[in-house]
């Protein structure tokens, strides 16, 4: 099985890793900043028009190909190298697969390939292909 598409969006740069504590009695709790909660809303309605009608079962290879909108000195192709660093960009985007069912669990991800671009055309291009 396999699927792919492209998500038509300028990439967010607010990441997972922006989640923030609190201590409450003594105990930490965590939450979602604003920004990260509107991302996460993003994705949710990008992604799920894209919702395979059988979620994948077995090893998958998440495929993911950050284009961020080329400017100034950047041409379209160009690698990124440049923040947010590829493992966070793909954390939230593979949290929120989940949540929409493309997979039972996101450990199901054996492979990935994660490459961020320059790109006249801004977006996220995503396949999942079984293993």
């Amino acid at each position: 099985m396999k699927i792919s598409f492209f998500l038509p969006m300028i990439p967010p740069t607010a990441t997972h890793q922006e989640k923030q504590v609190h201590v409450v009695n003594g105990k930490p709790v965590f939450y979602e900043p604003q920004e990260v909660k509107a991302v996460r809303q993003k994705l949710q309605s990008y992604l799920g028009q894209h919702v395979p009608e059988k979620r994948f079962t077995g090893p998958v290879r998440l495929t993911t190909w950050w284009c961020f909108p080329a400017k100034g000195r950047h041409k379209d192709g160009e690698y990124r190298t440049s923040k947010p660093d590829t493992d966070n960009l793909v954390k939230m985007l593979k949290d929120v697969m989940t949540e929409l069912h493309f997979w039972k669990d996101d450990a199901q991800v054996a492979s990935e390939v994660i490459e961020k671009y320059w790109a006249d055309i801004p977006g996220i291009y995503v396949k999942v292909e079984s293993l």
